[in-house]
């Protein structure tokens, strides 16, 4: 009974309503804007980790209003750094889901995020827009502190890591149409390997992550009040 009271895991109805409250927030305009902004910070966060993983160093990151960025880098695995955008964004989204299906440490993980966020204003940013971006997310991580009820940051962060899935999963067919830029054309130019082929394996593995939500959420089969 202990774990069912610390348990923030949704029901499979409510998983279903988050994921599709999820998708309509990526949809809506204007408002999917500050959203759009997680995924991309994460993109560019995840090519930043992997350029120091691989022995590089990062210069700086740089976000725009309308969702893109980019991580000026030198050194490391290029393909590796290329492909661990997408990717990256998918792991994080699931990530930030499976922690907010824990009741008694929501508080902790939003404040964590946060400080990832702000590290990050901290040592990469420079430019004012991405500086104003990036203060934006901190501000949206720590202003759900002041509720109260634990159960709807839980509902919140949940959706969010749904979102930043879902955008991860949205982003690289967008590029795709683009002729000569996104990260499936810098790995085609490298590796010889179409660019559809890096599409393909990013939208199944944020599908993969998808599903392990649905599992998660499958065998826990709490529900949150």
């Amino acid at each position: 009974m202990p774990n069912v009271q610390l348990s923030a895991t949704p029901s499979r109805s409510r998983f279903m309503i988050e994921l599709l409250l999820a998708f309509l927030l990526t949809r809506f305009p204007y408002i999917f804007i500050p959203f759009k902004w997680f995924e991309s910070y994460f993109h560019e966060l995840s090519h930043g980790i992997a350029t120091l993983l691989t022995g590089g160093s990062v210069s700086h990151i740089q976000l725009f209003p309308n969702g893109a960025g980019f991580c000026f880098s030198q050194g490391g695995s290029s393909i590796l750094i290329a492909y661990a955008g997408y990717f990256g964004a998918a792991l994080w989204g699931y990530s930030i889901f499976l922690m907010a299906t824990q009741k008694q440490t929501i508080r902790f993980t939003l404040t964590l995020l946060a400080l990832t966020v702000a590290a990050s204003l901290l040592f990469w940013a420079r430019d004012v827009l991405t500086i104003v971006i990036l203060s934006v997310l901190i501000i949206l991580f720590l202003l759900p502190l002041k509720l109260k009820n634990s159960n709807l940051l839980n509902t919140l962060l949940r959706i969010l890591g749904l979102m930043i899935i879902l955008n991860a999963m949205a982003s690289p067919m967008v590029l795709l149409g683009l002729s000569g830029q996104g990260d499936a054309v810098m790995l085609a130019e490298m590796t010889w390997l179409p660019a559809w082929i890096w599409v393909i394996t990013w939208l199944a593995f944020s599908g993969f992550m998808l599903l392990l939500c649905w599992r998660k959420v499958d065998r826990k089969k709490g529900v949150s009040k």
